[in-house]
C-alpha cells in the first residue's frame, strides 16, 4: 500500500463575488440563489431549529457524539488506503453544526462544511470560534459548489442522502466535486424492519434518542441501492461498514451489521 500523501484540490477561479478565506476556498457573497438546489425546505426548517442545542450533550442531537468517532475513523482509514492524508481539503456536506467538520479539523484537515441552512452555519462558526484556522464553514449547496468548478479529493457526507428529495441527483452532483481518484465516505440507514422498529420508532418516540420526525424511514437507501446509485453516478465502490450502538458504553462501533446504521465509501476512478 503506497503512502498516505498529502493531497490538494483543483485549482478553480472563484465568482467576481467570491473571496478566498484562510482555507484558499472561495466563499461567495451571502444571498446565493439555491431555489433550484437538491434541498427539502422543510428538512432544513427542521434542523434549523435545533442549530443552538446540537453541541448540547443533553440534548435532542446528543447521539451524534457518540456515532461520530467511529465515522470519522473509518473515513480517515478508507482515505489512508486510498493514499489519501490531511492537510486536505475535504468537504464535508450537510456539516450541520458542525460536529463532523471540527473532528475532522482536530485531526489536521483543512475542511469545508458545507449546509443549506444559515442558521447551522451560524451555529458551527460560533462553536469552532479561532480555534481551528484551517476550519471554514460556507452556506451554500454542493450544486453551487459544482456550478464553481470546486474539486475536492475526500468529501464526507453524515446522514445526508435519505434527506435529500432526489438522492440519485445528489451523488450525481458529488461525483462531479470529487477529484479523480478521491474518495466520498456517506453514512446513512438502511430500509429494513430493523431500522423502522429500533432506528425510527424506539429512537425516535420511545427513547427520544433524534427528535421525533426526524427521519422518513421510506426514504433510507438499502446498500445495494446505494452501490446502484453511485455506479450511474460513474463511482466504484471501495468499502462498506455496518454502525451498531454498544448500549452498554452508550456509543457507536464498528461492525458488519449493515442492518440500520451503515457507512458506505465510493471513489472516483481517474
Amino acid at each position: 500500500m503506497p503512502a498516505p500523501r498529502a493531497f490538494a484540490s483543483r485549482a478553480f477561479a472563484p465568482r467576481a463575488e467570491a473571496a478566498p478565506d484562510h482555507t484558499g476556498i472561495p466563499h461567495p457573497a451571502a444571498g446565493a440563489n439555491v431555489a433550484q438546489a437538491n434541498v427539502a425546505q422543510a428538512e432544513i426548517a427542521r434542523f434549523a431549529a435545533l442549530a443552538r442545542e446540537w453541541w448540547d450533550p443533553a440534548g435532542p442531537m446528543a447521539m451524534l457524539p457518540r456515532v461520530n468517532p467511529a465515522r470519522l475513523d473509518w473515513a480517515i482509514a478508507r482515505a489512508a488506503a486510498r493514499g489519501l492524508a490531511p492537510p486536505g481539503p475535504v468537504l464535508d456536506v450537510g456539516c450541520g453544526a458542525g460536529l463532523a467538520a471540527e473532528g475532522l479539523a482536530r485531526r489536521g484537515f483543512a475542511v469545508l462544511g458545507l449546509d443549506a441552512s444559515a442558521e447551522l452555519i451560524a451555529a458551527a462558526r460560533a462553536h469552532a470560534g479561532a480555534n481551528w484556522p484551517h476550519l471554514s464553514y460556507r452556506a451554500a449547496t454542493i450544486e453551487e459548489l459544482a456550478a464553481e468548478g470546486a474539486r475536492f479529493p475526500l468529501i464526507t457526507a453524515y446522514e445526508v442522502i435519505e434527506h435529500v428529495p432526489d438522492p440519485a441527483s445528489f451523488l450525481a452532483t458529488l461525483a462531479e466535486l470529487l477529484s479523480p481518484g478521491g474518495l466520498l465516505v456517506l453514512s446513512t440507514l438502511n430500509r429494513t424492519l430493523a431500522s423502522l422498529v429500533l432506528a425510527k420508532w424506539m429512537g425516535e418516540y420511545v427513547l427520544g434518542w433524534v427528535p421525533r420526525g426526524a427521519h422518513e424511514w421510506r426514504r433510507f437507501l438499502r446498500p445495494e441501492e446505494l452501490e446502484g446509485l453511485g455506479g450511474r453516478a460513474g463511482l466504484v465502490l471501495d468499502d462498506l461498514a455496518g454502525l451498531s450502538f454498544d448500549p452498554l458504553r452508550r456509543r457507536f462501533t464498528l461492525s458488519r451489521d449493515l442492518r440500520i446504521n451503515y457507512l458506505i465509501a465510493f471513489h472516483r476512478p481517474f
